[in-house]
């Protein structure tokens, strides 16, 4: 495999041709490194499964186990991947997204069909970033979407896209540099049982 490409976007104003680029390396079933509003997150297009497994693999992580999360544009696909999202979960939802927050919410049944397993449960992702979004723009359908770690003892995350890119370009098709990433993760909200439960708190503070 040859070095991946590294690309530099722009937050204010990402250069729609490199979207392009990014869009047409997802739908041949590349693997990408971008920024988010939190970490910098590997992911894939939901719609290619061998993409999918290679992100489970690169991560060390069983497919059918791990909650993965999907990047998307806005809420207009949520009825896509979700079931039943009552009232006040949606104007939650609404009112704190664009943001750093994953909601998790009952899985449709398009959801095992692209995990290959008896997933219950989608984490959704709309993140304040215009890079990740207007990437899934671009390519017209969510992309999965995970923490890219560090090995290093202090910083739980990776943050610097230079050092991201020497480590992975073996690996994935691209890495994008988007500026230095955060390093606390989304806030996950589980709003799958009825009640609002948080999960894991990170850099989103619920309205």
């Amino acid at each position: 495999m040859a070095n991946a490409l590294f690309l530099k976007l722009y937050e204010e104003n990402p250069n729609q041709k490199a979207l392009d680029q990014v869009a047409n390396i997802l739908r041949n079933g590349g693997i990408i490194i971008y920024p988010t509003d939190t970490v910098y997150g590997i992911g894939c297009d939901i719609n290619n499964p061998k993409a999918v497994e290679k992100v489970a693999k690169i991560k060390g992580v069983n497919l059918a186990k791990t909650n993965f999360s999907f990047i998307c544009y806005d809420l207009s696909h949520l009825s896509d991947y979700a079931v039943q999202v009552d009232n006040d979960v949606f104007k939650l939802m609404r009112k704190n997204l664009p943001g750093a927050f994953t909601f998790v919410l009952s899985a449709s049944k398009n959801v095992p069909k692209l995990f290959k397993s008896k997933k219950k449960t989608v984490g959704i992702r709309i993140p304040n970033c215009k890079i990740a979004r207007e990437i899934v723009h671009t390519l017209g359908n969510p992309i999965l979407s995970s923490s890219i770690y560090d090995e290093d003892d202090l910083i739980e995350y990776a943050t610097d896209p230079e050092l991201i890119y020497e480590k992975y370009k073996d690996i994935v098709d691209c890495v994008i540099d988007g500026g230095y990433g955060g390093n606390v993760p989304s806030t996950i909200v589980d709003c799958s049982q009825g009640e609002i439960e948080i999960l894991r708190e990170g850099l989103g503070i619920l309205e």
